[in-house]
């Protein structure tokens, strides 16, 4: 077989103008720009910058959200679950059981499967287990086979906060008040949020300062519905490492990290080690299955080679709950890796 590059070009950004895929970027990376930053940064007219930007809303169906910080919000036990079905599920039940579950920020059906998958995520264990077999036993008469990860770290990308989680955080009632209010629209003004919760102006500045002070936010960002003609991918692997794991993983960071300069999608939009059923989850925007399957799949198998036991690829059907977190990032600044060493002082 011959050798599968990590870096490729996705046909798919060609069909964009540049200054519509550096917009995407710029309110991938802080939705609260102005659009008078916009149009400086891409050299457009602020009515340019303006029009563009609200055909980009509705072609792409954007929805401003909030990237917020777990682990500072004590939301520590986040779960990744591939739930595979022996009879064929009624994902319309499915989607407004999930929806009762304050754990579950997102779940996905699978493109010709009979396949879910979940994002979980709870306060303690306690917590999880509780709705996770509740879950479990709701799902029991599909004959489902659930196989729940936990997931260590997030190497890119997030998945949105429902408001539902939001209600239970255990923060002050008027943070919780705003975090909901930017959650629903990160772009709404100081004057709207004011109107919204019977808040001063000033009072509204002060709060959403602390908000950022205390890193609650990570930043301000959006979410798109899934763009026409894109394929996008979700992968688990599971590995069974020897001694030189590390060695061949260093290039399959590289590939995580490769992207089209300012790409509609990123290419990787979400990618994270697990443990437990799987050892690494990721979601990707690829041209095609074929596309996905070599650069996902073939390429995991030729570069990790000897260290992989189980690839499971499939396509993305329909969202059942939540929103996908498909945005436009600088994957290579935003990755961030895990320093496995061990610091270890003489005594």
């Amino acid at each position: 077989m011959k050798e599968i590059p990590y870096e490729f070009h996705s046909s798919f950004n060609d069909r964009y103008a540049v200054a519509s895929r550096k917009i995407l970027r710029i309110l991938s990376e802080n939705s609260r720009t102005p659009i008078s930053g916009i149009a400086k940064d891409v050299n457009l007219s602020r009515k340019s910058a303006k029009d563009r930007l609200k055909k980009l809303e509705e072609e792409f169906g954007i929805k401003y959200t909030l990237e917020l910080n777990e682990e500072v919000l004590g939301l520590t036990v986040p779960h990744i679950i591939l739930a595979n079905f022996t009879l064929e599920p009624d994902y319309e039940h499915i989607a407004k059981m999930l929806k009762d579950s304050h754990v579950v920020q997102a779940a996905f059906s699978v493109k010709n499967k009979r396949q879910i998958v979940i994002y979980a995520l709870a306060s303690s264990y306690k917590d999880y287990t509780y709705e996770d077999n509740k879950i479990l036993t709701q799902l029991s008469e599909y004959g489902v086979d659930w196989q729940s990860s936990e997931l260590v770290h997030k190497q890119l990308g997030f998945f949105p906060f429902r408001n539902e989680l939001i209600d239970r955080l255990g923060i002050k009632p008027k943070y919780k008040d705003m975090l909901k209010v930017l959650n629903d629209n990160s772009r709404a003004s100081f004057q709207e949020i004011s109107k919204r919760l019977g808040m001063h102006f000033n009072t509204v500045a002060y709060t959403f300062n602390k908000l950022m002070n205390k890193n609650y936010i990570i930043r301000p960002t959006l979410t798109m519905d899934v763009p026409k003609d894109i394929e996008l991918m979700f992968f688990f692997v599971k590995y069974t490492p020897k001694l030189d794991f590390e060695k061949s993983a260093v290039k399959i960071r590289k590939a995580f990290k490769s992207d089209d300069e300012y790409s509609l999608v990123s290419r990787y939009i979400l990618c994270a080690p697990l443990i437990g059923a799987f050892g690494h989850f990721g979601i990707g925007a690829f041209d095609n299955y074929k596309s996905a399957y070599e650069h996902v799949a073939q390429f995991h198998r030729q570069t990790l080679d000897g260290h992989i036991s189980k690839v499971v690829v499939g396509a993305i059907d329909k969202v059942l709950l939540g929103r996908l977190p498909i945005r436009s990032m600088d994957t290579k600044k935003e990755y961030r890796t895990i320093d496995w060493s061990v610091n270890e002082q003489s005594q």
